[in-house]
This record gives structure tokens, sequence and C-alpha cells, in this order.
């Protein structure tokens, strides 16, 4: 490598072993994972009765009283753009008024948006004609450059956390407040509650401003009070792309391209957070208060499961430290089948089987939420055998899957929930320790995907994604959630759907 690039790698905090470490990855690819079966009820995911879901729900209001540090974890550096996929297409249209499914219930439907008096009062102003004026004129696009363009409300430039998702009497809600409102409910400490927002860099001081213009009025409101921090992703872990003879790309100028590894990325900021338990949920599943009850019970529910499992866990591992009869060996050992969900095809005897005991044990622990699939075959939790020869409930996105093979493919079509990133984690061991979690991450399931530069083609390589490779080390528990509890808004029409009216 050059001099100029080797203090782009400095400037970066990226090594030239990683860099050929990943070149390499472009040349092998990444080996598909072993499938023994795609989890389902009674076989990998947990269904909870009403009488569980109270038992669980008072075991995490127990343990809330134990003032552990409990943070809600949100990736919120997703921008908007993609959003309004539809609208900035209609701009480019050779017709002014709207025509496709899309554009129809976008403009029929746009009083009910949240942001209908915000975008109504920018026509105003740039325009002297109200939203209802524009359209009487046919000037549709004139509405949506002055929702999506810096000139208007600059929508279409925004993160998605600071949009305004949902109507209320008083005022109208962006995501970030809804997260907000969500910690209170089932992650106070206290009277204490912790998030913590990944961001873009450009976006960071916006967010700041957001949370400082609200947060008095939501201490208020729940009797708690917010301690808010926020992270970007390092540049650190941007990884080399490459050409398609695998080597790294450059351009015209010669210089290195490096592309975001991707939300793996993010178990790097998880790292670097101290806390006990860990809610992760994406910044745009939320919803209006009217139905948040049932996200709230499932939350607690989850995360009881997960403060009761721990505790067992941490019980036996200190159990291990001593002399252990061979019925303990035998408890512990049903444990981690049964209620850890790790198989182990071949027993040891003796000090092996407590060596492998102890190593199946003490890791983090997560409880991942899965909805029904919906018809959707793909990423979701799987059964999937480990190197060691013992099968452990994995998250499996689609990339992962050989596609080619026949078996993996009737699996995948059997699939019966998928996920919806839904998760609580405990991060620390038995003796009050964090774990580190780089140590955890199967650094072979990674991705590559084919993008463009300038018009030139090039490879780009994802790291092993948050919740699947980057927490393959990790005990898993699947447990069975709701429909009600998944309400992502991919595009903006999204926001028209009952769950977010």
């Amino acid at each position: 490598m050059k001099d100029t690039d080797l203090k782009v790698l400095a400037s970066k905090g990226i090594t030239e072993q990683q860099v050929n470490e990943q070149l390499e990855s472009f040349k092998k690819g990444f080996p598909f994972l072993k499938i023994e079966k795609a989890a389902e009820i009674g076989d990998g995911i947990l269904r909870f009765s009403d009488a569980q879901l109270n038992e669980l729900t008072k075991a995490w209001e127990e343990y809330l009283k134990s003032g552990k540090k409990v943070v809600k974890f949100v990736p919120a550096s997703g921008a908007a753009s993609r959003m309004f996929k539809n609208l900035f297409e209609f701009l480019e249209q050779p017709y002014d008024k709207p025509k496709s499914d899309f554009e129809v219930k976008f403009f029929t439907q746009i009083k009910d948006f949240a942001f209908y008096d915000d975008l109504n009062n920018v026509c105003l102003s740039n325009n002297a004609k109200s939203i209802d004026q524009l359209m009487d004129a046919g000037e549709y696009k004139t509405i949506v450059k002055n929702l999506l363009e810096e000139k208007g409300l600059n929508y279409g430039n925004l993160p998605k956390g600071l949009l305004k998702f949902h109507k209320y009497d008083c005022c109208n809600r962006t995501p970030v407040e809804e997260h907000m409102v969500e910690g209170a409910l089932y992650a106070d400490v206290n009277g204490i509650v912790h998030l913590h927002f990944t961001v873009s860099n450009d976006h960071k001081e916006l967010f700041k401003k957001k949370v400082e213009e609200v947060k008095a009025k939501y201490e208020s409101k729940y009797n708690v009070k917010y301690d808010i921090t926020f992270s970007i992703q390092k540049p650190s872990t941007d990884t080399i792309a490459a050409n398609m003879d695998n080597e790294p790309f450059r351009t015209d100028n010669g210089e290195l391209v490096f592309r975001p590894g991707g939300h793996g990325a993010l178990i790097e900021n998880l790292n670097d957070l101290d806390g006990d338990v860990f809610f992760i949920k994406n910044i745009d599943n939320v919803v209006p208060d009217k139905i948040k009850g049932t996200t709230v019970t499932y939350k607690k529910a989850i995360a009881g499961i997960l403060a009761k499992l721990q505790a067992k866990a941490f019980e036996y591992l200190k159990e291990l430290e001593g002399n252990v009869s061979d019925e303990k060996i035998s408890e512990i050992t049903a444990f981690c089948e049964n209620d850890l969900m790790n198989k182990q095809p071949n027993k040891k005897q003796g000090k092996e089987q407590i060596e492998y005991l102890k190593g199946k044990l003490n890791r983090p622990i997560r409880v991942c939420g899965m909805v029904k699939n919906e018809g959707e075959p793909g990423g979701g939790p799987y059964l999937i055998i480990n190197n060691d020869g013992s099968v452990s409930p994995q998250i499996l996105e689609s990339s992962q899957i050989n596609t080619k093979d026949a078996r993996s493919m009737e699996i995948m079509k059997t699939a019966t929930h998928f996920n919806p990133v839904d998760l609580v984690c405990g991060t620390k061991n038995y003796k009050g320790e964090k774990f580190d979690l780089t140590k955890h991450v199967d650094k072979s399931t990674g991705f590559i995907s084919l993008k463009s530069k300038s018009g030139r083609d090039l490879k780009a390589l994802e790291l092993p994604g948050l919740w699947n490779g980057a927490m393959s080390d990790w005990n898993t528990i699947f447990v069975e959630v709701p429909i009600e509890t998944f309400n992502p808004v991919k595009t903006v029409n999204d926001l028209l759907r009952k769950e977010h009216q």
C-alpha cells in the first residue's frame, strides 16, 4: 500500500491487516450456515400463556427494583430518503397530477399525516397557497417539494427519527419521542430512564436539539428523569470496497474507497456502553399511545424471561466453581438444553462436561421477540449446527442461507416466524463484569453486495449483522410476540395504516 493509503487507514483507525482480511473475504466469500431446521412453537420458539405473561411481567418489575442499569438502545441513523422514494420518483415524472396508486393515496389522505399542519404552513409561507389551494390548481409537485426539499420541511434529507409520525390532541410526536415514552413505561429504574441512540454524524446535533426541546415535558408527564446519550458508527468499522478482481477499488484520483460496514458495526457502540440489560428496537418501529399496551406487556415479559434465565445461569456458574455432583451436572446440562435451547448431541464426562457447560453459560444472553411470518420466507429464527456439533437458535438473514441447496430452501419455506428486531440483552457475566461483545462475533457471517460508484461496479462488504452474526455466540431464546408489536415505517404511506393513526 502507498503511504497516502496508510495515512487514510490511520485516520480511520483501521489496520492494514484488517484491510487484507477484508480483501481475502471478497476472494473466498462467506460460508453458508448449517441449518438443522426452522425454529417453531414448541421447538425453538416459546409462546406465553396469559398466566405466564403476568408472571414474567412481575419478574421484570421486580428486577427493576434491584437498581441494575437498564438501557434502551435504538439504532437511529437511518435516513428518511428511502421513505419518500415514490415521491421523489413522482417529481421526475412527465405528468403533474398523481397517477400511481401510491401517489393517489398520498394526496387523497394527506390530511391524515401528522406533519400535515407543518407542511400546510410551509406551503402558505413559500407559495402563499394552502395545500388545498395548490391541489385545486394542480400544483401537486409544489407540495412534494415543500415536504422534501430544504426550502420546506426538508424531510427528504432528515433521519426517520425526527419526522412527525403520530397525531395527538396536544401535539404530534416523532419516533424519538415515542421511544422516550416507551422507555418510561418499561425501562424506568428508580425514576431514571437511560436511552441511547446511534445516529449519523450529520444529524447528531439535530437529535440533541429535539431531545432538549421535549425532555422536560415527558419527564413531567411520566415522573422520570431521562439520561439520553448518542453515538455514531465508528470510522474504524468502515470496510474497504473492492473492484471485480477483488483488489482495492480506487477513485479516478487513486484514492481508496471505504463504505459503512452495516448495522453489525453497532456491536462496537453497544460494547462501549455500561449497562446490565439492553432493549434493542429500530427507530421506526413505534406506535401511538392508544395501542402501546401490547408492546409494553411483551417487552416486560421478554425482559422477565431474560432476568429469570440469567439469574439461574449465574447460580449454576457459581456452583460449577466448586465441587459438583454428577446429579448437579445433569441438572445444569438439562437447563442448557431445555431452557437455553443449546442441544448437545455428544455428551462429555466429568471435567470436560463442566468446561463445556461453563462455556455455554458464561456468555451474553438475549431474548428475541419473533412475529408470525405472513408469507415472506427468509431472515428469521432457525436452529443451527455449530462448529462444536451443538445446535442452538440463531437469527439468519436470507444471505446466510444457501438458496442453491434444495434442503435449505425447503427449510426456508417451512419457516413460521421472522425477525422484527425486538431484543432484550444481558451483557454482564455472573461476577458483574462486562463481556467484551466483540469476542462473541462470528466473523465468517458477513455479506458481499454489488454496488457502483461513478458508473463503475464495486463490491461492498457488510460486517456480520447486529442481530445475526454479531451476536452469534450468545445464548439466544426466541419468544413469539404479536404482530401488533411490529409496525415499521418503510414508506411514508405506511403512516396511513390504522396502527399509526
